[in-house]
């Protein structure tokens, strides 16, 4: 019987994490403690928190405290950008978010994969791209690799698995471009 994936042989390449064992130990104790138990309105305390630990965010961000963040030095938060209750910035690869953008709640921002092709099931750091205003809405799912173009919607509850064209509205799973964004007034 051939085998799929052998996790005996995975290792994870040197450097992959992007800061000693440490370092990610103690991240992920301050974002179980001060981070995720302060009060809901501290947003420039988690902004501070998050530089400390070496995110690049912008000024006047709203992020929950909720939200999880695996490796903040791996992510750049653009000016004025929400970050709802419960998302995850699962930040394996670089995660950069432009300024006026909204993920909101619960949605999961996946920046790596593992190459199911090979045997050892190697990991792969894949950069996210969000876009200046764009809107990911409730419960959506963004895969490895994906750039979401400027002003774009992604409609709640999608999966995008490649990259969603600005200033449209986009939905479904597998998601696509279903309309232009037009703004009123």
């Amino acid at each position: 019987m051939t085998r799929m994936q052998d996790l005996a042989q995975f290792e994870l390449p040197v450097g992959f994490r992007g800061r000693g064992a440490v370092l990610v130990q103690l991240w992920w104790i301050v974002q179980a403690t001060f981070f995720r138990c302060s009060p809901q309105f501290a947003y420039r305390f988690r902004a501070w928190l998050l530089r400390l630990f070496g995110a690049r965010v912008g000024r006047g961000t709203v992020i929950r405290p909720t939200v999880r963040i695996t490796y903040p030095w791996k992510v750049s938060i653009g000016d004025h950008v929400w970050i709802g209750d419960d998302a995850e910035l699962y930040s394996l690869g670089e995660i950069e978010i432009g300024a006026h953008v909204v993920v909101s709640q619960r949605s999961y921002l996946c920046a790596a994969d593992h190459d199911y092709a090979r045997e050892d099931f190697c990991i792969r750091a894949k950069k996210i791209v969000i876009e200046e205003q764009a809107w990911v809405a409730a419960d959506v799912f963004v895969a490895p690799g994906v750039r979401i173009g400027k002003g774009a919607v992604i409609g709640a509850r999608s999966s995008v698995f490649k990259d969603m064209p600005e200033s449209m509205v986009c939905v479904g799973s597998p998601c696509q471009p279903v309309r232009p964004r037009v703004m009123e007034g």
